[in-house]
């Protein structure tokens, strides 16, 4: 007989995790699948080569693209899902950013809610995470109706004379909204007692000390050591979820752990993989009333795939650079568009120093006509590091699917302008402020050979809306076709916007939380 609960969420990213803490306190029986185990504790948590190079944390699966060539995905399969491994830096979407865009490459759809519906839900993922930033400084933020819970992490001296130097040309750079476990004293270092201890490992790395606000620390530590009626089990993979004989509600929830196959039952479930493994998971949980692939009657259960247009610049310059905890700042003056260009651009914030390691893991050839003499550990001191994102629009080619057994994953570039001309403007802005550099290209960053492209910022793939036949989910993010199935990752969204997705997941995932209350 399969064991029942009130509630299972799979996956325990900040999506599942946000909801789970938030309807723990209802004393009902909730159950927490996750495939992964708890990510080790070790040295090489801050290691480039072992992070970065080797690619230690990365899940070891091979996908296909759409090309027919074969690729790792830079997903990770730990308690607390991809936030092991995330930047933390925690951005609302504009308040534009819900309405028809009009890119270069195409259009942004408008959302079926607009930012009054998350607004208050932001306030809270905010509060929850531990967001340092300083409102009113970045020009394109949506209103907010209270202060960052926390004051922002101040920059170092390169990264506090980059501020002043942009601002000296009539730009509006802004403290990075970050999620992190830091205290800071008056010069902005921590207190003797501040888990996070501005170190270099921050970004892309997961924290030895527990000192950045991911999924596991700020929710599913503090919730499991609470609350007896909330249990977790790892490396527990949810191979299929079974419907019962009308194909209307989830009735069994198929999992394999430690090679055996357990069945659980709930009365509500929520799927929260990410939007790749969320979408896989319905495809392959197809049943003769679902010949599709769960809720897919539609047909776009893993179409729409968004990931953003990213690039990872690294401007060398002449003079030395030794921040060291650089992800401080970030610049949204061309998010809209520009003065040269009609159409959104995108954000550009900083992002972790180069560490010699990952450089020289890099593919050269390219760059060493740059700079054939330079070695690497100079390279890396001399340069400062810049994340830049532009809008990626939804395609319904853009997809992920199974085909002979294999995770195919097709992408093509829908908006790549945007990004080119935002890699423009920071070679101009850096011209002018006169800081001349040459700026290098990074792919090396989520993972070995891996383009930052690849599977980062996932979103799209069961998008929500009023009409089932162009929409997977409804506005409360049920599934249009499955009375008790919700979904509570980035699979809902109709577009991406172009700052960091994690802050809408979670304050989405504490809405659903509140209707899946009123619920049970």
């Amino acid at each position: 007989m399969a064991e029942h609960y009130d509630l299972i969420v799979i996956g325990s990213g900040p999506g599942g995790a946000s909801l789970a803490q938030r309807l723990a306190p209802t004393g009902k029986r909730i159950l927490i699948l996750e495939r992964g185990d708890y990510l080790p504790r070790e040295e090489a948590n801050w290691s480039a080569q072992a992070v970065f190079v080797d690619g230690k944390y990365q899940a070891d699966e091979t996908w296909t693209n759409a090309q027919g060539d074969s690729f790792s995905p830079a997903l990770h399969y730990w308690v607390g899902g991809n936030s092991k491994v995330f930047g933390a830096a925690l951005f609302r979407l504009r308040t534009r950013d819900f309405d028809e865009i009009r890119h270069a490459g195409g259009v942004s759809p408008a959302w079926p809610l607009k930012y009054d519906v998350l607004a208050p839900y932001y306030d809270e993922a905010e509060a929850l995470f531990h967001v340092h930033g300083a409102r009113g400084e970045d020009p394109t933020e949506p209103p907010g109706t209270k202060p960052y819970p926390f004051a922002p992490v101040k920059h170092e001296p390169k990264v506090a004379e980059l501020s002043d130097k942009l601002t000296g040309i009539g730009l509006k750079p802004f403290h990075l909204p970050l999620g992190i476990l830091l205290d800071q004293k008056e010069d902005g270092f921590p207190t003797p007692t501040s888990v996070c201890m501005r170190c270099s490992a921050f970004d892309g790395f997961p924290c030895l000390l527990n000192g950045k606000a991911d999924a596991q620390v700020i929710c599913i530590d503090p919730m499991l050591a609470t609350y007896e009626n909330v249990t977790m089990l790892t490396g527990a993979y949810v191979s299929r979820l079974g419907t019962d004989a009308a194909g209307r509600r989830i009735d069994a929830v198929h999992v394999t752990r430690d090679g055996h196959q357990e069945v659980y039952t709930a009365g509500t479930v929520v799927v929260a993989c990410g939007a790749l493994s969320s979408a896989l998971l319905l495809l392959r949980s197809a049943n003769p009333r679902h010949p599709n692939g769960l809720a897919n009657g539609s047909d776009q259960v893993g179409r729409n795939y968004m990931r953003h247009e990213m690039s990872i610049v690294m401007a060398v310059m002449r003079h030395v650079n030794e921040t060291v905890f650089q992800k401080t700042l970030a610049l949204s003056d061309f998010y809209f568009g520009s003065d040269d260009w009609d159409y959104p651009l995108g954000l550009i914030q900083m992002c972790a120093k180069s560490r010699a390691d990952q450089i020289k893991g890099e593919s050269l050839p390219s760059w060493l006509e740059w700079l054939p003499e330079m070695p690497f550990e100079e390279m890396a001191r001399h340069s400062m590091d810049f994340w830049l994102q532009a809008e990626d629009l939804p395609h319904p080619d853009n997809r992920v699917y199974y085909h002979d057994g294999k995770v195919h994953l097709d992408v093509v570039e829908t908006n790549p302008e945007a990004l080119k001309h935002l890699k423009r403007k920071l070679q101009d802005v850096l011209s002018e402020i006169g800081w001349p550099a040459a700026l290098l290209e990074r792919s090396l960053y989520l993972g070995k050979d891996i383009p930052l492209s690849g599977t980062a910022h996932q979103a799209g793939t069961c998008r929500f809306g009023t009409d089932p036949a162009t929409s997977v989910l409804n506005l409360d993010c049920r599934a249009h076709e499955i009375d008790n199935l919700y979904l509570a990752d980035a699979s809902f969204f109709p577009s991406i916007g172009a700052v960091n997705p994690t802050l809408t997941i979670i304050a989405n995932a504490l809405r659903v939380a509140d209707i899946i209350k009123d619920r049970l």
